[in-house]
């Protein structure tokens, strides 16, 4: 009786509430009866007597059977599917808690490598380049000779140099002796003097003559590998000319930018006197260099368009493995105490913000900001709150929605949720933040 009731009140129903679509059955319908008269042979005005109109109309009643299946199979899926909605599953929604404990970060800056000592070899007198004695790509040791500029007139020089401080000489032992014979003096103490200023004179200019001479032979300064050749044999050289460069690749110093942040963070470890961090070098063919760096030195300002620091490390370069120019990857590695761990995904942003939802006590989920310190592999390093922002940040003790983010209201009740461990929660972290 119930079911009779229903297929009485249901035309009705679907009348008020979808006019159009009964406008448009009733249409078919009638166009329907007016089909089915003129089979049967109803004249209707105008009659219908002609083989092509018979024609036309059986095919308009064909046509019009098609679009009423057609209609009643889309208003069929249509219900089906309303009913379907009816009875979908609410979200599944997965509830865990940060995990406290101890990692070790990395933090990544490119890197330029230079020499420990690079510079530029030149030549100190004119003359011409007489003698090459090195090659390109060669270790020298400090004080070998590299080339020899044509010493010719600086030897004329220094000969006639030391003749001069010969005669000086002489003339100063004659004029000595003679202050000296007894019983009177010959030649006064003002004579004496004079002729030893003269000595003296003579002896600087041949002392100069042979320095000019020796300027002739570059040397090396200190232990290195030399550069690119920029003369070649004979030629004609300036006083100043550059002849090669000279790096000292014992040691080399890298060069690379620190945040603001990590620069104060760094410096604040310094000053609880925490131990240094582990510094690693990774070359351009992704390898690590087997020397651990030290940091040899920060420079005094920043660059006030960056906002970062230059920050120098030395490395022990043994085997001349690295060269100057190379650039690389700088990994600073460093201990993070009790870190506040929570799964990326468990995130999202509004604006420029980062947010999760706590879920309380009484199952109710509420929005908090959250601070990011430092990002590792699909899991973000939060801080905790702090007496002057307790609203702000997470603590262990707080749980968190990781699944169904999106299916969660602020100040709504999250019901029948699933809690999972937090160390089970941050494996297997390949989702990004929603």
């Amino acid at each position: 009786m119930h079911a009779i009731v229903l297929a009485i009140r249901s035309p009705f129903t679907f009348a008020f509430r979808r006019p159009i679509a009964t406008l448009l059955l009733l249409v078919l319908a009638a166009g329907g009866v007016v089909v089915g008269l003129a089979e049967v042979g109803v004249n209707l005005p105008p009659p219908l007597n002609t083989p092509k109109v018979r024609a036309t109309v059986a095919y308009a009643g064909t046509g019009v059977g098609q679009v009423k299946d057609y209609l009643v199979r889309k208003y069929e899926s249509i219900f089906h599917g309303h009913e379907e909605e009816h009875h979908e599953e609410p979200p599944r929604i997965v509830v865990t808690s940060p995990l406290v404990k101890d990692v070790t970060l990395t933090l990544r800056y490119v890197c330029q490598i230079h020499s420990k000592a690079h510079i530029k070899v030149r030549a100190i007198e004119d003359g011409y380049l007489q003698e090459i004695l090195v090659r390109e790509g060669q270790a020298v040791q400090k004080g070998d000779v590299m080339f020899r500029i044509l010493p010719i007139l600086y030897q004329a020089r220094l000969d006639a140099e030391v003749a001069e401080a010969d005669v000086a000489r002489i003339k100063y032992e004659n004029t000595k002796k003679l202050s000296e014979r007894k019983p009177e003096p010959i030649v006064s103490k003002q004579e004496v003097a004079l002729a030893r200023a003269e000595l003296a004179r003579a002896t600087a200019k041949a002392n100069l003559a042979r320095a000019e001479l020796k300027f002739t032979e570059v040397t090396a300064p200190f232990d290195g590998i030399v550069d690119k050749r920029y003369e070649n044999l004979g030629s004609l050289i300036d006083k100043g000319d550059i002849l090669t460069t000279l790096s000292d690749n014992s040691v080399m110093w890298v060069y690379f930018n620190v945040p603001e942040r990590a620069y104060l963070e760094y410096m604040a470890a310094r000053k609880e006197k925490r131990p240094e961090p582990r510094i690693e070098l990774e070359l351009a063919d992704f390898s690590k260099f087997d020397q651990v760096g030290v940091i040899g030195a920060i420079e005094a300002k920043f660059n006030n368009e960056t906002g970062n620091i230059p920050f120098r490390a030395d490395f022990p370069n043994p085997d001349r493995l690295l060269r100057h120019g190379q650039t690389g990857t700088i990994l600073i590695h460093r201990e993070l105490k009790d870190a506040i761990l929570i799964p990326q995904r468990a995130i999202f942003e509004l604006l420029d913000k980062r947010y999760v939802w706590v879920v309380d006590e009484d199952h109710v989920a509420h929005q908090r900001l959250i601070t990011v310190r430092h990002e590792l592999e699909d899991i973000f390093v939060v801080d905790p709150p702090t007496p002057s922002a307790p609203d702000i940040g997470l603590s262990a003790s707080d749980r968190i929605v990781l699944e169904g983010v999106r299916d969660v209201r602020d100040k709504a009740r999250v019901e029948g949720y699933e809690v999972r461990k937090p160390e089970d929660a941050l494996k297997n972290q390949k989702y990004h933040a929603e």
